[in-house]
C-alpha cells in the first residue's frame, strides 16, 4: 500500500509533514470493527423479533399478537414493554460503561479500552447464542452494551488521534460505515437464517456476532497507541517512536513538541469532568449534547421500522421485512462511503445542511401519503404511491447516513481539547445512549399512538436541527484538533464569548478553583 504525503498547517502557520501511511490506514480500519460489533447488534436485534420461533419463546404474548386474525394494527401489534426492554437493555448497559470507560481511556490508553471491549461483546454473544430464557437474553444484551460503552469510548478518540489531519474526518467515519456494514452483514444474516427448519435460526444470528467480536479484540491486541495517549501518561520515547512510524518521516518534532504541550495543560486539569463545565468549555459541551440528541432525533429509528410494511406494500410479498432491511442496509452503507469521500472536501455544515433538506422533504412526503392513503388497520396502498414512499424511504436513509450518522460522532471527537477529550467523549457517548434508550424504550409505544403523524413529529425536529447548524456550529474541516480553540471557537459570532483567556489560570483545578472549590468531595 503505497504512502501519499501531504503537510497540514496549523492556525500558527506551522506545517506538520505526514504521509498516509499503511500502518495508519490498518490501524484505522483494525479499530473501527468496534462500529462492525455496534452495528451487527442494532441489526440482528430487529431481524429476530420477526421470527415467530424467537417470540414465542421469549415474547409469547406479542406472538400471540401477530398471529391473531382479530388484531388489525399496523401501529401497534408490537407495543410491548419487555419486547423494548430486549433493544432498550443494550443501550443502557452502553451508558452505565461508559463512566468506567472514560477512566480506562484516560488511564490505561486507547489501545485497552478497546481489548475491554471486544471481551464484553464475546462475552456478550455467548449468553446471547446460549440464551434458555428472557433474563439469560437480557444479561447477554447487557454485556455487549457493556462492549459499545468502552468501544464507542476508544474508537472515536483512536481515529481522531492517530489519523493526518487533512484525512482525519474520513478516517474518523470508517467507524460509522463498520456501523452501517455491520447493520447489513445482520440483515443479511437475518435472511438466511430465518429460512432455516426447527426454531433455531436465531441463535445462529446472535451467535455470528462473534465474528466480529473477534476482530476487534484481534485488532485491539494489533494496533498501536496513539501518540497522544503515551505522552498524555509521560511515556515521551514511546510516544515520539509512535508519531515517527504513523507519520511515515523523522520531521515529527513540530507535532511532537505541541502534542507535549497539550500534555502538560493537560496534566494542570485535575478534574475534567468538573473542568468541562467551566464557561470556556461551554461551547464544545453544548455543541456535544446538541448533537447527540438531534441524531437521535431525526427519526431514523421510525423510518427503519416502518419499512417492512411500506415494502409489503410494495409487493415483496412474505420475505418484506428482511428484504427491505437488507436493501437499506445496503443504502446505508453506500452513502456512508459518500461522507468519507466528502467530509474532508465540502465540509461538516454543508452535509449536515443539504441532508437536513433531504431528510425534511422525504419524511413530510411519507406522512402525508400514509396519511390520506393508509389506515390503521389496512395497508392498502396503490403501488404507484408505494414505489414513492419507498424512494423517499431510501432518500432519508441516505441522507442521514452521510450526515447525521457519522458526523454525530466525528464533530465531538475533534472538537474538544487534550484537557478535556476523554470526558467529552464521555459526555459524547452517555447522552448519545441516554436518548438511544430513550428511543428504543418509546418508540414502538409512540408508533402506536402518533401512527403516521410520527414522521411529522421527526420533521419538526429535522428543521429545528438544521437552523442550529446555520448559526451555532462552525465548521472544523482541515483544522488540527490542537488549534481548534484559536481557530474555531475564538472567532465564532456567538461561541467567541466564552474563550475568556482569564479562566486558564483557575481551570487547572489548584487552589482557590471556586469551581473545584464547590464540587470537591
Amino acid at each position: 500500500m503505497p504512502a501519499g504525503g501531504f503537510a497540514t498547517a496549523t492556525a500558527g502557520g506551522v506545517k506538520f509533514e505526514a504521509k498516509i501511511t499503511p500502518i495508519v490506514i490498518l490501524s484505522c480500519i483494525m479499530a473501527a470493527t468496534g462500529g462492525l460489533m455496534f452495528g451487527y447488534d442494532v441489526g440482528v436485534s430487529g431481524g429476530v423479533t420477526s421470527m415467530p420461533d424467537f417470540l414465542e419463546k421469549f415474547f409469547p404474548e406479542v406472538y400471540g399478537k401477530t398471529q391473531d386474525p382479530n388484531l388489525n394494527s399496523n401501529y401497534c401489534k408490537y407495543d410491548n414493554q419487555n419486547l423494548q426492554l430486549f433493544t432498550s437493555s443494550l443501550y443502557l448497559a452502553g451508558l452505565i460503561a461508559t463512566f468506567f470507560a472514560s477512566w480506562t481511556t484516560r488511564r490505561l490508553g486507547r489501545k485497552p479500552t478497546m481489548l475491554i471491549a471486544g471481551f464484553f461483546f464475546i462475552l456478550g454473544v455467548v449468553l446471547n447464542a446460549a440464551a434458555q430464557d428472557l433474563a439469560m437474553l437480557i444479561i447477554g444484551r447487557i454485556f455487549l452494551g457493556c462492549g459499545v460503552g468502552f468501544a464507542n469510548q476508544a474508537v472515536p478518540l483512536f481515529l481522531s488521534e492517530i489519523a493526518p489531519t487533512r484525512i482525519r474526518g474520513g478516517l474518523n467515519i470508517l467507524f460509522q460505515l463498520n456501523v452501517t456494514v455491520g447493520i447489513l452483514f445482520a440483515n443479511l444474516v437475518n435472511y438466511g437464517t430465518a429460512k432455516i427448519k426447527g426454531g433455531w435460526g436465531w441463535r445462529l444470528s446472535l451467535g455470528l456476532a462473534g465474528i466480529p467480536a473477534v476482530l476487534l479484540t484481534g485488532g485491539a491486541l494489533l494496533v498501536l497507541e496513539t501518540p497522544n495517549s503515551l505522552i498524555e501518561r509521560g511515556r515521551l520515547d514511546e510516544g515520539k517512536s509512535v508519531l515517527r512510524k504513523i507519520r511515515g518521516t523523522d520531521n515529527i518534532e513540530p507535532e511532537f513538541l505541541e502534542l507535549v504541550e497539550a500534555s502538560r495543560m493537560a496534566k494542570e486539569v485535575k478534574h475534567p469532568f468538573r473542568n468541562l463545565l467551566r464557561r470556556r468549555n461551554w461551547p464544545q459541551l453544548s455543541i456535544t449534547i446538541a448533537l447527540q440528541i438531534f441524531q437521535q432525533f431525526t427519526g431514523i429509528n421510525a423510518i427503519m421500522f416502518y419499512a417492512p410494511v411500506l415494502f409489503d406494500t410494495v409487493g415483496f410479498g412474505s420475505d418484506a421485512a428482511l428484504y427491505s432491511a437488507v436493501i437499506i442496509g445496503a443504502v446505508n452503507v453506500l452513502s456512508t462511503c459518500v461522507s468519507i469521500y466528502s467530509v474532508d472536501k465540502v465540509g461538516r455544515r454543508m452535509l449536515l445542511l443539504e441532508a437536513g433538506v433531504q431528510m425534511f422533504f422525504s419524511q413530510v412526503v411519507i406522512a402525508i401519503i400514509l396519511g390520506v392513503k393508509v389506515t390503521d388497520d389496512s395497508n392498502d396502498l396503490h403501488r404507484g404511491y408505494g414505489i414513492l414512499v419507498v424512494v423517499m424511504v431510501c432518500t432519508f436513509v441516505s441522507a442521514f447516513a452521510w450526515s447525521w450518522g457519522p458526523l454525530g460522532w466525528l464533530i465531538p471527537s475533534e472538537t474538544f481539547p487534550l484537557e478535556t477529550r476523554s470526558a467529552g467523549q464521555s459526555v459524547t457517548v452517555c447522552v448519545n445512549l441516554i436518548f438511544t434508550f430513550v428511543m428504543a424504550q418509546a418508540f414502538l409505544s409512540m408508533l402506536c399512538t402518533l401512527k403516521f403523524g410520527i414522521f411529522l413529529f421527526f420533521s419538526s425536529w429535522v428543521l429545528i436541527m438544521s437552523i442550529f447548524v446555520v448559526f451555532l456550529l462552525p465548521e472544523t474541516k482541515n483544522i488540527p484538533i490542537e488549534e481548534m480553540t484559536d481557530t474555531v471557537w475564538k472567532k465564532h459570532w456567538f461561541w467567541k464569548r466564552f474563550m475568556d483567556d482569564k479562566e486558564e489560570v483557575p481551570a487547572t483545578g489548584t487552589k482557590g478553583d471556586p469551581l473545584t472549590d464547590k464540587w470537591a468531595c
